[in-house]
């Protein structure tokens, strides 16, 4: 994820840059609702998913600013993140490539990339066995 950087307005206020853009899920979808591209990490390139292995789901889950192998939250306590709406939903852990788990943070697991360790790129409720959540904001499709 690239970083927002203010531009300077004829004043000399900095104002925030637009937020980058979302990726279009029906370019995405399948006949069948399923993912119709490989899903990647956006970091290493590491495959996710398998084409067909997942599909669309619109739920918002908060999901904590994606950083490699750190703690999730701030010396203050707070946590910088975005609550994200559009994600790949997978119903059995096993479907995935290459994921791997945060340690429990209340009753949630987070999805990381098994290979660069970068994330969270998904979102799991202990609670929940049968549901994964990949956001595909985090992810790349190839």
């Amino acid at each position: 994820m690239s970083a927002s950087v203010g531009m300077e307005d004829q004043h000399g206020q900095s104002e925030p840059s637009p937020p980058e853009s979302s990726v279009d899920p029906a370019t995405l979808v399948s006949e069948d609702g399923k993912n119709s591209k490989a899903v990647l990490c956006q970091r290493c390139g590491s495959k996710v998913l398998c084409p067909g292995m997942a599909q669309l789901s619109e739920k918002e889950l908060f999901l904590p600013a994606m950083r490699k192998k750190s703690s999730i939250a701030q010396s203050d306590g707070s946590v910088d993140g975005d609550t994200l709406t559009s994600h790949w939903l997978v119903f059995d852990m096993f479907d995935f490539e290459n994921v791997g788990f945060t340690k429990d943070v209340g009753n949630i697991k987070y999805l990381i990339c098994a290979d660069c360790e970068i994330g969270p790129i998904g979102w799991h409720c202990v609670d929940d066995k049968k549901s994964f959540y990949v956001a595909l904001d985090r992810v790349d499709h190839a």
